[in-house]
């Protein structure tokens, strides 16, 4: 290859990275897969370690070089932690982010820079210092608004800690040479931010699922039969939850309503009707403590499913829920949705009126919807689901949920807008 035709050289500072299972490291394993054809692409992420547990492998060395399908990785060596105690966690998180701003000198020339914005506020800051240090490009990938969601979910009320927070991210995006927002109530959000005084360069771009490696399968795939038989689902109308059991889905109060309907609840044909949380997370102990306490016996925990298992999971659940805690809206896109529309799943919403999710499952007729904290309405629309468990109508949302997918948020769609997105960028340099 000629020196003039030679691919320009990006930078991703991804946090989570394949094989760990957070959502947002599986995305950016695609994405960077998906951009080699335009860019070499090195990614600066941890040691293996999202659910807190380091293998001894990674113990050894303070940097570990990788490459995984065509990527040059650059892992970090972080500390172990819990996630439900706060100081392990923030000590694991700066051991990342000062970790990767040593690595940034030992990966070479890069024309770009890619952030995410995990850690909170952290993911943006390590971009500046990527543009900064490498005399790059800055582009900004906010999954997440913060301190915004910290505010939501009541994480903190330290008012200095908090304005802190604003101005450092307000720094990161004013940085950046373009945002790219998930979400059009995100996108408001940041107009928000700047009240349309000197807006950053801004572009939405949604989150997406690899639709062929993610499919509908049929309830008697051997696939999803094992799975069922393995966690004692078989026969059961199954209603899902899958991926993050953390503080932001008010997972609490919705056991609550999970309540109402008890072991011995059947569909018109006679199922047993069984609710299923399968994943991890810092919130995950106290649902396990209340199901026992109230013996809720028709309530499963099930772990995190490998990456290559989720399709069957997923095809194993007859409703998924898709859920944010209330004043989520314009500051997190739940990316759970992708999966379940994926799998030709209708979905059962608890989302606000005007964020990005419910707004697709409302024009697809995908599934139902009600407001966080309306939990009236949540007992009421898993009651519509249990009584038309067996109707041709749930199927169909289903499909219309994954005919939308098909046309508008696949791998191939999303990726192709960041490449020309950040090529856009490309005469500036």
């Amino acid at each position: 290859m000629s020196p003039g035709n030679e691919k320009r050289r990006l930078l991703i500072y991804a946090h989570y990275y394949i094989p760990d299972a957070a959502s947002t490291g599986q995305i950016l394993r695609e994405l960077a897969e998906g951009l080699l054809n335009q860019f070499d692409v090195t990614v600066i992420c941890v040691v293996p370690s999202y659910l807190g547990i380091v293998e001894e492998r990674y113990k050894k060395k303070k940097y570990y070089k990788e490459q995984i399908g065509g990527v040059n990785v650059l892992r970090v060596r972080v500390p172990e932690f819990t996630k439900t105690k706060k100081y392990s966690r923030i000590r694991n998180i700066l051991s990342y982010f000062f970790g990767a701003m040593s690595a940034t000198f030992r990966v070479g020339k890069m024309e770009y820079v890619l952030a995410i914005s995990q850690p909170p506020i952290l993911g943006g800051l390590l971009g500046v210092w990527g543009k900064w240090v490498k005399h790059a490009k800055l582009i900004y990938n906010i999954q997440d608004f913060n301190p915004e969601q910290t505010l939501a979910v009541g994480y903190s009320k330290n008012q200095l800690l908090i304005r802190t927070m604003m101005f450092l991210d307000k720094f990161s995006c004013r940085q950046s040479n373009l945002i790219i927002i998930v979400g059009r109530d995100l996108v408001e959000t940041l107009q928000k931010r700047f009240g349309g005084k000197k807006m950053p360069n801004v572009k939405m771009i949604n989150n997406w699922i690899n639709e062929k490696e993610i499919c509908p399968l049929k309830k008697d795939h051997p696939g999803v039969m094992a799975f069922r038989k393995q966690y004692g689902l078989e026969g059961k109308f199954i209603i899902m939850y899958s991926g993050n059991i953390g503080l932001y889905y008010d997972l609490e109060n919705l056991m609550k309503v999970i309540r109402k309907f008890p072991p011995e609840t059947k569909t018109n044909s006679g199922r047993e009707v069984a609710f299923v949380f399968v994943g991890d997370g810092s919130m995950r102990n106290h649902l396990v403590s209340y199901r026992e306490t109230y013996h809720m016996d028709n309530v499963f925990f099930i772990p995190y499913q490998k990456k290559e298992d989720l399709i069957y999971s997923l095809n194993a659940g007859d409703v998924h829920w898709v859920v944010n805690a209330k004043r989520i809206k314009g500051v997190s896109c739940p990316s759970k949705y992708y999966g379940c529309a994926a799998v030709q799943a209708p979905v059962l919403g608890v989302l606000e009126k005007g964020s990005e999710i419910r707004c697709i499952i409302e024009e697809t007729r995908g599934g139902l919807c009600s407001e966080p904290g309306d939990y009236q309405a949540v007992e009421k629309n898993l009651r519509w689901f249990i009584k038309h468990a067996e109707d041709a109508e749930l199927t169909a949302m289903g499909k219309r949920g994954r005919e939308y997918l098909e046309q508008h948020l696949t791998k191939d769609i999303s990726v192709r807008k960041y490449a020309e997105a950040i090529q856009s960028l490309q005469e500036k340099i």
